[in-house]
């Protein structure tokens, strides 16, 4: 295999999603929704079979449009009080090798490279502002590749992402 621009393997290859159908997008939003639900729960709603229905969602997770199921936390009552937007600038083409770091920091939970005046915007979440001044002045910025930071931290946050 391949090394990729940047000196790091390529990503996996995932298939070509096929075309989404009007059940596929029902299926999505009870998912959505409710990430629990049951096979037998959603083939009801949306008046297919049990065996359409894991399936349908079964394909939706290999042709990876559905990405995983998780719980949508609260996390300052998981101990997580403070949170922040961290931008980064970061050396040309190592995007890859930045996001591995990131992805081990403790309490990040959303990575996106971006265009603007930075390169990656990072969301944090650790127990409280010393957490976080240590987060960012020890491991953030001793990523060789992060050339500055900036750090926004955030005063209350509403989940977007619909009530289970």
């Amino acid at each position: 295999m391949a090394d990729g621009p940047d000196g790091d393997r390529p990503e996996p290859q995932i298939p070509d999603p096929r075309p989404l159908d009007a059940i596929d997008r029902d299926i999505l939003q009870i998912l959505h929704t409710d990430g629990r639900a049951s096979i037998r729960s959603v083939a009801e709603r949306v008046h297919v079979s049990r065996a359409n229905a894991y399936a349908r969602i079964n394909r939706l997770i290999d042709d990876g449009v559905i990405r995983g199921f998780g719980a949508r936390i609260n996390h300052e009552r998981a101990g997580q009080g403070a949170s922040a937007y961290i931008t980064l600038k970061i050396v040309q083409n190592t995007w890859r090798t930045v996001r591995e770091h990131l992805r081990a920091l403790p309490g990040a939970s959303h990575i996106a490279l971006v265009s603007g005046d930075f390169d990656v915007l990072l969301l944090v979440h650790t127990p409280d502002n010393r957490a976080l001044r240590e987060l960012v002045l020890t491991r953030l910025q001793s990523i060789p590749e992060v050339l500055s930071t900036r750090t926004l931290l955030v005063f209350e946050e509403d989940d977007m992402e619909p009530d289970g």
